[in-house]
């Protein structure tokens, strides 16, 4: 993410070096914060390349969550009345053990954050208009190979677990995205403007949940490879659309040392482990949700019909974190989030325990809404941390401008960190269960580290113990 000064002046000349860049698609002199180039160019600029930016991410999320779905088609079937419960195909041909499709939906999750922090280097490298446009051609791989390997049940696994990892392509797009966007907005509107682009992003994987269970659920591995070949023509039209109408940012294009730079900051840990307990928990609860209702209620049909509402709530809700926190305070919403997230585990624990599934149904919804806030707000933290952190250091132009380039360096490593959580959640339910004879174990673990990542929210931002703090995040 990035910060702004609130002077009027140029914050943007053209640098000779970069000369050999210039195109229509790229903007030299952009000065959001001057308020009558923003109402007059700005402004109309910006929001053409947030529309674009939205529609590119989400089709990255729902590629990324495609395997979450294709799996269950893929798991062999059991025979509960059967000694030693047998195992036998599945309509589409193939006979996953339970490990073998939980391996294969927790791969992307993690390949994907680990693209993150490449993607957000991709940005200064390439330019945002052009990255957006490579990165949506890359979602065409893992759609393709899904939509062959489906047909081939005896293909092995590792050649399997290889596929579905190109899938984490999608997952990528985030930190790309948010780095690009954060550059076009004043400061007033970063925590709206780039709550929309989350969102827009993140309800990729409630629509892929509620879309791609009906094109699937009928046929076999004919029926299976529509999921990938769904995707196709939607991320052309994603590569071409950025091609066409969005553009570069000659700030944004620089050298990546800015990037290394946000590493030694102390802040873009403590952010990265309050965004574990943020998104972290969206993505994983997401995927792991309509395995919940299946295991321990075992309602199989309300996991396919509304366990995507969760990441639905959760994505719609994002802007609106961003947004109070623009008003009242990043470090606020984002402990009042935490908050949330402690209650909402704490239901969900007791509802398990009672077997009240509609309690349970609602404490998960409540959850998805605690993440969506959080995300917003810890999000629109990051700007302001090193916008103080640029005027602390004396605030002249170049200063101010290298402190937006670490902060889009600092996104990229705060939004990969985040995202294990995709990958680490579903895991640890999986590991309770199967170790512990339930899901209560994880339960009381994440009701403990909500809370104790409200203490670090309180103790980094909110006590006035040091000059980030007594400005107000």
């Amino acid at each position: 993410m990035t910060t702004t000064t609130t002077d009027t002046t140029p914050v943007l000349q053209p640098l000779p070096p970069r000369e050999h860049h210039a195109g229509r698609h790229w903007i030299d002199d952009w000065r959001p914060e001057d308020p009558v180039f923003w109402a007059k160019t700005g402004k109309a600029i910006a929001r053409r390349n947030l529309i674009f930016s939205v529609f590119a991410e989400h089709i990255g999320f729902s590629v990324w969550m495609l395997w979450s779905i294709v799996v269950v088609q893929m798991t062999a079937l059991s025979n509960p009345a059967a000694p030693g419960h047998a195992a036998h195909a599945a309509a589409s041909g193939w006979a996953l053990s339970a490990s073998q499709a939980l391996c294969l939906v927790a791969v992307p999750s993690g390949v994907g954050a680990f693209l993150r922090l490449p993607y957000t280097f991709a940005v200064p490298i390439f330019g945002g208009r052009n990255w957006t446009t490579i990165s949506a051609s890359l979602l065409l791989i893992p759609c393709l190979l899904l939509a062959w390997v489906v047909e081939h049940p005896d293909v092995p696994f590792a050649l399997l677990v290889a596929i579905a990892a190109t899938a984490g392509f999608g997952g990528g797009n985030f930190a790309s995205s948010m780095a690009n966007i954060s550059f076009f907005y004043p400061e007033k509107d970063k925590g709206w403007a780039l709550g929309l682009n989350a969102a827009g992003g993140n309800i990729g994987v409630a629509v892929v949940q509620k879309i791609i269970p009906p094109i699937v659920v009928v046929g076999g591995g004919a029926a299976l490879s529509r999921a990938g070949l769904f995707y196709v023509p939607l991320a052309v039209v994603a590569a071409l659309s950025a091609f066409l109408f969005m553009n570069n940012l000659t700030e944004a294009k620089a050298d990546v040392k800015p990037v290394w730079q946000s590493l030694r900051h102390l802040d873009t840990w403590i952010m990265s482990l309050l965004y574990i307990g943020t998104f972290g928990s969206f993505i994983g609860y997401s995927a792991a949700f309509p395995t919940l209702l299946k295991t321990v209620f075992d309602r199989g049909d309300i996991a396919l019909n509304w366990a995507f509402l969760g990441a639905g709530i959760g994505s719609v809700i994002r802007p609106l974190g961003g947004r109070l926190a623009d008003r009242i305070g990043g470090a606020r919403i984002t402990a009042a989030s935490f908050v949330m997230l402690a209650a909402g585990a704490s239901l969900a624990l007791w509802s398990v325990s009672a077997k009240d599934l509609p309690m349970f149904f609602a404490s998960f919804m409540f959850l998805f809404v605690a993440t969506g806030i959080g995300n917003g707000s810890t999000y629109r933290m990051i700007s302001r941390i090193f916008k103080i952190k640029g005027e602390l250091a004396g605030g002249d132009h170049d200063t101010m401008v290298d402190m937006r380039r670490q902060a889009a360096g600092a996104l990229g490593v705060i939004s990969s960190v985040g995202a294990f959580g995709g990958f680490v959640v579903p895991l640890a339910y999986a590991w309770s269960k199967s170790h512990l004879g339930g899901i209560e174990p994880a339960l009381r673990f994440y009701v403990g580290f909500f809370l104790a990542l409200l203490v670090v929210t309180w103790c980094c931002y909110l006590r006035k113990t040091n000059a980030v703090a007594e400005v107000g995040i």
